[in-house]
């Protein structure tokens, strides 16, 4: 009795402490269910879809992979706002920032007479030595500053090509900056004449790679002349200048005004440039060619400061008085007036004459009048130095009683014939008289300034020079698209044929390739591709063969008649590009050819500019992108 008593006492409490575990169980879980479903529908209601939320007694933990770490906190603070803080375990991750873009690869390079700079930011795969030896080659023994950086990125498109271009071009720019993007290149020089920067300017255009994008700003500052020299002639027939020289543009705009007055007609080439010897020179000049004007006929001639007037043989000598003083009263001071008025000579006493001519050719003689066999050794030593020894051919004869100037117009007369490509110098007692063709559009000033350096204020001379833009070694060279053309003009009568089924071509056809060859070498450095073509007989594979090695045959033919071929490509196309039906024969014969093709540039894209700013703003769009995107496809 008493063992059943204890059984039951034991047995109760064993229950009781049985329904206190199980209802502290469900007490739990009743309050993990409520905390779990309470922080899960907070953050749904916030958008945080991807977050992952797991209650383990009076803890909540948050895990997932946040898209940043503003939004992982936001995360926090929601389930805080739910349960107690200090129950929540982070357990979250945050998104990897996406790895940042290259940055902007540039080299800017300075050349100037103190030596070289560079300075730039490059890929880590642009060999920054071999970069650095460049520039070393290119100063000499000039100072180099080197401030180049390196970045471990890809070089971006474009960026290999620019750069080296730029070196390129750097070895022909001795005063000049370069500024090196992927892609583009912008080059900014100074040269010491026009005739130079168009020579530049051309060689640059001629040499850049196909796609860069270049910027070319060359300048040719303001010629020093030395004499400032103007000269102008007025005949029964014309008034022209030989020479014209001013200090600016105004006073070139006043001159040539003065000129059109005195019945200069159509345009004329008037030289902007340094030197002048007096701020009136365009008051000077004005006045002088006025009083040309009043005489009607006769020169005007200044060098710097000396004005030399010149009527016209039979001026009445009352009218020379008159305009020689009133020019005389009127000039500025600084210039001195020379006036001549030529003396009236009987037209059948023929008057000693020296002659020089010069051929297309370039042949020279030397005919005419002498004082002695020294000016003879002379003026044929000067003549060969200047022509070439094989080139001249002297039959001058002795004579006595020549102007003691004659030594000195003579050989005045040989340095002006060096500045044309063919013509004559006559000298007489009286006047010095050169006549001809050029190609450089400044001969006749030049030969103006050297007649009146060295006949002095007293020497009188003619000018009758013609600028000929075919004779001009830069104007004178046909454009990439003039030699495309003539090309194509030549093959369109007659075609570069090969021996059946080979690329040996055909000896009926050679003549052709010299043809070719003559343009090409006239047409410089210029980017050409050299195109096979074939018809549509045989297998493709054998076509595009057989029409890779014809190219490359053409090209080898150009190359064997000194055609400077390191721009030019072959390339083979096939049967692909046909221009006829290949279902004639007609058509496939005119399919089986040989193009000439310029290779044109093709503009690429500039590439975007990376800032702090646009990173932080395309990590924050991804974000919100990505953000929306959990929502929507919950």
């Amino acid at each position: 009795m008493r063992l059943s008593s204890l059984l039951m006492v034991v047995g109760t409490f064993f229950a009781a402490g049985l329904l206190s575990l199980v209802a502290a169980n469900m007490s739990v879980q009743l309050i993990e269910d409520s905390s779990e479903i309470g922080v899960r529908d907070a953050l749904d209601d916030q958008g945080m879809t991807w977050a992952e939320v797991e209650a383990n007694g009076l803890q909540v933990t948050l895990a997932g992979i946040a898209p940043t770490e503003a939004v992982r906190f936001a995360a926090l603070s929601t389930a805080g706002g739910i349960v107690d803080a200090a129950r929540v375990i982070d357990d979250m991750e945050v998104q990897a920032v996406a790895a940042l873009a290259a940055p902007r690869f540039s080299a800017e390079i300075l050349r100037n007479d103190a030596g070289l700079s560079i300075i730039g930011l490059i890929p880590t795969e642009t060999n920054r030595d071999e970069v650095l030896d460049r520039i070393n080659a290119i100063s000499g023994r000039l100072p180099v500053t080197d401030l180049i950086e390196v970045a471990n990125y890809p070089a971006p498109d474009g960026w290999d090509d620019a750069l080296s271009f730029a070196l390129n071009a750097m070895e022909r720019l001795p005063r000049a900056k370069v500024s090196v993007e992927a892609g583009r290149i912008s080059i900014t020089a100074i040269t010491d004449s026009a005739e130079e920067k168009a020579r530049l300017q051309q060689q640059l255009r001629r040499a850049s790679p196909p796609g860069l994008q270049m910027t070319l700003d060359v300048a040719a500052p303001r010629p020093v002349i030395t004499p400032f020299t103007l000269r102008l002639v007025k005949d029964e027939t014309s008034t022209r200048f030989d020479a014209c020289s001013a200090d600016t543009d105004a006073t070139r705009d006043r001159i040539l005004q003065a000129a059109q007055d005195a019945g200069l007609s159509g345009s004329a080439n008037c030289i902007v440039g340094m030197g002048v010897p007096s701020p009136n020179w365009g008051r000077a000049v004005q006045q002088a060619i006025s009083a040309l004007d009043d005489l009607g006929t006769g020169s005007v001639t200044f060098s710097d400061a000396d004005v030399t007037l010149v009527a016209a043989e039979g001026t009445p000598q009352s009218d020379f008085d008159r305009v020689v003083g009133e020019l005389e009263n009127r000039l500025p001071d600084v210039f001195a007036l020379h006036a001549v008025l030529p003396e009236t000579v009987d037209p059948n006493q023929g008057p000693p004459e020296f002659t020089a001519t010069l051929s297309p050719e370039g042949q020279v003689q030397l005919r005419g009048r002498l004082s002695d066999e020294n000016l003879r050794n002379l003026a044929d030593s000067y003549a060969k130095a200047a022509f070439g020894s094989d080139k001249v051919y002297t039959a001058t004869r002795l004579v006595d009683d020549l102007p003691s100037t004659w030594t000195v117009r003579v050989l005045t007369g040989l340095e002006a014939l060096t500045q044309l490509s063919n013509g004559a110098v006559t000298v007489t007692p009286d006047t010095l008289t050169v006549s001809g063709n050029t190609g450089n559009p400044q001969a006749s000033t030049g030969i103006a300034s050297i007649l009146a350096t060295k006949l002095g204020e007293a020497g009188t001379f003619d000018i009758d020079v013609t600028y000929q833009k075919k004779l001009d070694p830069v104007a004178a060279l046909p454009s990439p698209e003039e030699c495309e053309a003539e090309i194509a003009g030549i093959l369109s009568t007659s075609k570069i044929n090969f021996e059946p089924g080979s690329a040996t071509i055909d000896a009926s056809t050679l003549g052709t390739m010299d043809d070719i060859a003559e343009i090409l070498k006239k047409c410089g450095d210029i980017r050409l591709e050299i195109q096979g073509h074939t018809d549509s007989q045989g297998r493709e594979e054998m076509n595009l063969n057989l029409s890779q090695s014809r190219a490359q045959s053409v090209l080898n033919e150009l190359r064997a008649r000194r055609v400077l071929t390191s721009s030019y490509n072959a390339t083979g196309y096939g049967e692909t590009n046909p221009i006829a039906d290949n279902e004639t024969e007609d058509g496939r014969e005119a399919n089986r050819r040989i193009e000439f093709v310029l290779i044109r540039p093709k503009p690429s894209a500039p590439e975007p500019e990376t800032t702090l700013e646009t990173i932080a703003s395309s990590s924050d769009t991804e974000a919100e992108t990505e953000g929306t995107e959990g929502t929507a496809d919950e």
